[in-house]
């Protein structure tokens, strides 16, 4: 093994354990030289290898002591004039001008800086903690690993099943045979309903709940409605990611499927027996309808309001606060509007739209010239009889 790989595995296992989570945020990395953050990021280090940084910050913000990024662009300008120590940039970057600070260049500036935040997030969060916490409560019957954490005032019922490394913070309900697989965070206030199974590295923020009942009633003659019974689960796959207050309710029958990778931000509505593909990414406040099924690598965004009982191809991006109404059966479309449809047609529209004003008045005054040719035109002819 040669030197460089020695060095990287001492920094990878030294990296977190040099971070102390009693320091504050300004306290944070102050051990660690530039040569040390290149060699655990596998970056090429261009100036001082002894500078140490002991803050992570924005770039337009950074002063001296300071570590952070750019891999934006219009960010550019501010890596000539900082006072950054230390700042990660990608390995494509062509220099316009001299800088002061010490470079490390990487393929992906963003990525490398994502995997330090998460290192200081492990940190501060309470991650690694292991066992379980006083006034928690776990069923006889459950099933935890042995380096699982349970926090305070967290309720595990029976048949429940924890695996290794998963963290469950304070005030969380875990229902009768839920599955949480490895390396799980389960972060305060969460509520996962019975039966559901969530894979390794899922990650679930506070205030969500997984498994509630769909939306199920049943009209009846005298007008009321009767409830239908909610007998499924739901089926979250690894590494999905689910932000605060969502809600992915259980299915009718069968399962609500949360596909590999997928990320779903706040306040989210995830109706039953939704599935949603792998990789893909929606913002907040959007609703999904019941029995919809969502592809790959979709983008949504915010406040988009999608019916039930449609598909979506692979690949599709909806803009925000876009309607969604029927099927899109053609993978890689974009759409926008409410009802969506074509985004280049429906930004031609909105720009009619805006000139529906101008257009009236057009409209007006052709009117009344047409209106005086007619009677020019109609005293011409009076005059030829």
């Amino acid at each position: 093994m040669c030197r460089a790989c020695i060095d990287c595995m001492y920094v990878w296992e030294q990296f977190p354990n040099a971070i102390s989570s009693e320091n504050n945020l300004n306290q944070q990395y102050m051990q660690f030289t530039a040569q040390q953050i290149a060699t655990f990021l596998q970056g090429k280090l261009e100036g001082d290898p002894t500078a140490t940084v002991s803050n992570l910050a924005k770039i337009e913000e950074a002063q001296s002591g300071d570590l952070c990024f750019l891999s934006n662009k219009k960010y550019e300008e501010y890596l000539y004039t900082s006072a950054a120590s230390v700042v990660i940039v990608n390995e494509s970057l062509q220099l316009a001008a001299p800088v002061n600070t010490t470079l490390i260049r990487v393929q992906d500036a963003y990525s490398s800086f994502a995997t330090l935040l998460e290192h200081y997030q492990n940190i501060t969060s309470g991650s690694g903690k292991t066992g379980v916490e006083l006034h928690a409560y776990v069923s006889e019957k459950a099933t935890i690993a042995p380096n699982a954490y349970i926090g305070a005032f967290t309720y595990v019922d029976d048949g429940a099943v924890i695996g290794p490394d998963v963290q469950i913070f304070p005030g969380c309900y875990i229902g009768r045979d839920v599955k949480i697989g490895r390396g799980s965070r389960i972060y305060p206030g969460v509520r996962i309903y019975q039966g559901c199974e969530l894979g390794s590295n899922v990650v679930i923020h506070s205030g969500t709940i997984i498994g509630g009942d769909g939306f199920g009633f049943a009209p009846l003659p005298d007008g009321t409605y009767k409830k239908i019974a909610q007998i499924g689960n739901v089926i979250i796959e690894n590494d999905v990611e689910i932000g605060a207050n969502t809600t992915v309710d259980r299915a009718t029958m069968g399962s609500t499927i949360i596909r590999r990778g997928v990320k779903l931000d706040n306040l989210i509505q995830v109706a039953h027996n939704v599935e949603i593909g792998e990789n893909t990414v929606i913002a907040a406040q959007t609703g999904i309808s019941g029995s919809t099924h969502i592809g790959r690598n979709n983008i949504i965004g915010g406040q988009v309001g999608i019916v039930g009982h449609i598909q979506i191809a692979d690949g599709t991006r909806i803009n925000a606060q876009s309607g969604l109404s029927k099927s899109v059966t053609n993978t890689n479309t974009t759409l926008n509007g409410s009802p969506a449809f074509d985004y280049k047609s429906s930004l031609k529209s909105q720009a009619i739209f805006r000139n529906l004003p101008e257009l009236q008045n057009r409209l007006l005054k052709l009117e009344e010239t047409v209106q005086q040719l007619t009677a020019l035109l109609n005293a011409r002819n009076t005059d030829m009889e």
